[in-house]
């Protein structure tokens, strides 16, 4: 059997005394690509912070590529694990290259100085997220969906094979939401990145990814195909709403949320 990128077993985290994950258990496949969805409160966002050790659970186990997270050190952790927040650039006073640079941290003794393997890492970076053209921008002058592919690109500088993704797609206009989906797809498809995604929208989630977990109240409530996640029912069990299902080209469904009758 493959070692699962991330294995999650019973996993409770409490904030402000109130269990905002409950019993939480899953498999993310190594080199798959996983959209994690639901309601607002669900949990979803405290989960990837929990799996990228920004949060600490009260009780349960995470494993990283086979291993206990908590048996990493930090560094040891970012060189397989990055975690992208939501591309918010109002307190980083920084040029773009100078950004990405940043990445390579994990890389660093605390003494040394960037060597030229790691900006051939941050260059190859901005390469692949297209990135370069803005090198000397300082990233708050760039748009909501030029500071997303920034992220990425440092993500990248890591080294790490496991992005994990918070809402990468959402408060971007129609272009830069195709931009990094298909940036995302590209390195899940041609360079076997582990993808794990946040969103709120079933519609990111079947572009964002092959498999989708939904949860509701901090428990899974939902684990499989996109396809079954689409499927009737489904959705308005999770979201406790109706849902209309549109037929696109290539045999695709968009959903929209429908008003519930009066």
């Amino acid at each position: 059997m493959t070692t699962p990128a991330i294995a999650i077993r019973d996993l409770t985290c409490r904030l402000g005394g109130r269990a905002v994950l409950d019993g939480v258990s899953l498999d993310i496949p190594a080199g798959g690509s996983v959209a994690i969805l639901g309601p607002n409160g669900a949990g979803k966002t405290t989960l990837l912070k929990c799996i990228a050790r920004i949060v600490r659970p009260a009780s349960g186990a995470i494993e990283i590529l086979g291993k206990a997270s908590a048996s990493y050190a930090q560094r040891d952790l970012a060189r397989v694990l990055s975690y992208v927040p939501q591309a918010d650039a109002r307190y980083l006073p920084f040029r773009v290259s100078e950004f990405v640079l940043l990445g390579r941290y994990p890389h660093l003794s605390p003494f040394s100085s960037l060597t030229p393997e790691d900006r051939r890492a941050a260059d190859a970076a901005m390469d692949r997220t297209g990135t370069r053209e803005f090198a000397d921008r300082p990233i708050d002058t760039l748009s909501g969906g030029e500071r997303q592919r920034v992220f990425i690109a440092a993500a990248l500088t890591q080294g790490a094979r496991i992005l994990l993704l918070d809402e990468p797609a959402t408060f971007l206009d129609y272009k830069h939401q195709v931009e990094v989906v298909e940036l995302l797809r590209g390195l899940n498809r041609d360079e076997g990145v582990t993808l794990v995604s946040v969103t709120h929208d079933a519609n990111d989630a079947a572009l964002l990814g092959d498999h989708a977990i939904a949860l509701k109240a901090g428990r899974v409530h939902f684990a499989g195909e996109i396809s079954a996640l689409l499927a009737e029912g489904v959705l308005e069990s999770v979201f406790d709403t109706p849902f209309d299902r549109i037929a696109a080209p290539a045999g695709q469904i968009l959903v929209r949320a429908r008003e519930a009758a009066r």
